[in-house]
């Protein structure tokens, strides 16, 4: 097995008397794309900012390629940091504050060509104050790839971004990974890290409740089947229950219920309409840790 690159063990922080994270304990394994989510408040962010190495664990152990995150010539060249809002300067350019990003992490990279990445090379000698919410978000992408880092914490890094946006962020995240960047993502789009997520692990009032791959996580809760019945149709031969006008059946055997209750519908002449099937969403097993 390779070495890590983020090992999070018994992780405790706290804000005068209120533990916003509670022995908290995980890694991310090279190449992998780990999405942490959880609701405001979870400990996502206070997590984060440990990782990054702008705020000591209270208790409990981190390390980022092997090292202390508050060590920052071993580990802050080798990461891009991708937060919420990044507050640069109004009055700096586009150009300037990418370039000004470089000097500071000492990552090397061509600046035209990361604005490229970013979509913002029409924008270059723009002033960050006239910039609009979704390209201000596009030069928070901008700044966090320069140099193509090994390792790239993305905080909500679609809010605010248009669905073409969104892909065009996506499609360059793709490309890192191919290259064998490590990506760490906080998000509310839950379909995002759905489609894209390797492991997900899913806090809730600062404990890490539940982790795993989609499948593992969506398994822990029954599929459903949805159909409607015609009036007078007989009883089928499953526990039904009606939810929001709807005939629900959960199962642990999807396979096996829908082939029955197809069977059946055949067999009696009664047509199953507005008939869907499939396993649990991941935002269900979200609102079960949260229920």
């Amino acid at each position: 097995m390779s070495t890590p690159v983020i090992e999070v063990e018994g992780l405790n922080l706290t804000y005068g008397d209120f533990p916003a994270v509670k022995d908290l304990s995980f890694e991310v394994r090279p190449g992998e794309l780990y999405a942490l989510l959880g609701t405001n408040g979870a400990g996502k962010t206070s997590t984060l900012e440990t990782i990054e190495g702008h705020r000591d664990p209270t208790s409990g152990r981190v390390r980022v390629f092997g090292h202390s995150p508050r060590d920052r010539a071993a580990v802050r060249p080798r990461m891009g940091i991708m937060l919420q809002e990044s507050g640069f300067s109004p009055d700096l350019t586009v150009r300037e504050s990418v370039g000004l990003i470089g000097q500071l992490t000492r990552r090397t990279d061509d600046v035209g060509r990361v604005l490229d990445v970013a979509g913002l090379t029409g924008k270059a000698g723009t002033r960050v104050s006239q910039l609009s919410g979704g390209e201000k978000r596009r030069l928070d992408f901008a700044t966090a790839v320069y140099g193509t880092p090994e390792l790239l914490i993305l905080d909500e890094p679609t809010t605010g971004l248009d669905i073409q946006s969104r892909d065009a962020l996506w499609q360059s995240v793709d490309r890192l990974r191919e290259n064998g960047s490590t990506i760490v993502l906080t998000t509310h789009y839950l379909e995002e890290a759905q489609q894209r997520a390797d492991r997900i692990g899913l806090m809730h009032q600062g404990v890490l409740h539940r982790e795993g791959t989609v499948g593992e996580l969506t398994r822990t809760l029954p599929s459903v089947i949805r159909f409607a019945l015609p009036a007078g149709a007989p009883i089928p031969p499953l526990r039904v229950d009606h939810l929001d006008g709807a005939a629900t059946v959960e199962t642990f055997d999807l396979q096996k219920d829908l082939y029955l209750l197809l069977g059946w519908a055949q067999d009696n002449g009664v047509e199953l309409r507005d008939l869907s099937a499939g396993p649990t969403r991941l935002d269900d097993v979200f609102r079960a840790i949260n229920a």
